[in-house]
């Protein structure tokens, strides 16, 4: 196999188009950028379409499997020089591996919840950092599926993946309007407790046992008017210090721990 050093490769050049999501929405394909998380998409089975190789950086553990792993999917895989993925990977982690893959179907239809679920959802959220972490703790926790509703980032942007240390991948996603999800949170039956600043019920005195979804809105506007009503609890954390609100992947930490601590 030739070493492709150029980026002027079209195929390189594609691939670099993926950091911008206009491109990814029109591809329907997004980058994988790690070794750990595209070993985490492969074993989830999400569809490679190809895979940036420069052996030189593959010195991890977690690109070391990817390579093995490699040998079982379709994907083409294209070595590339050093200098080359360096332009390719995303910020400073250099771990000799890319991917590019098709983006999966995400709607709320696909979701299939256990008897008793827990369910997050994130309104509004910009920052696809916030994204990541709210996945990768609502995996630590043993959250059910996560919701974005109204988000106004998209769940394969990298920094999301990144973020969610390849989560994304393991756990069950979806995307929709608010309307779609509060239709679909009544469908479903769950409790709906939302995080509040001026939250009237502590969160701890909270009762999530029964199914139930946790809702989280963005730090700079909070959650619409939507998820006021007479069958949504608003819950509020403790706040004694001088700020009024905590990054919206801490509070949802704290919200995705207490519920478990309840559920045993």
């Amino acid at each position: 196999m030739n070493t492709i050093t150029s980026m002027q490769n079209p195929r390189v050049k594609n691939a670099v188009r993926l950091r911008e999501r206009k491109h990814r929405d029109r591809q329907q394909r997004f980058l994988i950028d790690g070794a750990r998380e595209l070993r985490r998409a492969i074993e989830a089975g999400i569809e490679l379409v190809e895979v940036f190789v420069c052996r030189k950086l593959c010195e991890t553990d977690d690109a070391r499997r990817v390579a093995v792993l490699l040998e079982r999917t379709p994907a083409d895989v294209i070595e590339v020089s050093e200098s080359v993925f360096s332009k390719q990977s995303f910020g400073d982690r250099d771990e000799g591996v890319l991917g590019v893959a098709v983006t999966p179907a995400t709607a709320l239809a696909g979701i299939r919840l256990p008897e008793v679920p827990l369910v997050a959802v994130l309104e509004g959220v910009e920052k696809p950092g916030n994204v990541g972490a709210v996945l990768r703790s609502a995996d630590g926790a043993g959250v059910d599926a996560v919701v974005l509703a109204d988000c106004r980032t998209d769940l394969f942007n990298p920094n999301a993946i990144r973020a969610s240390l390849g989560t994304v991948f393991t756990l069950p996603v979806a995307t929709a309007t608010t309307t779609e999800v509060r239709d679909w949170l009544r469908r479903e039956q769950l409790a709906i407790f939302a995080a509040r600043v001026d939250g009237s019920v502590p969160y701890t005195q909270a009762d999530y046992r029964p199914a139930a979804a946790l809702v989280l809105g963005a730090e700079a506007t909070g959650l619409s008017s939507a998820w006021n009503g007479p069958e949504v609890t608003a819950v509020g954390l403790p706040m004694l210090g001088t700020t009024d609100s905590l990054n919206v992947s801490t509070t949802a930490a704290v919200l995705f721990y207490e519920a478990r601590r309840q559920r045993g």
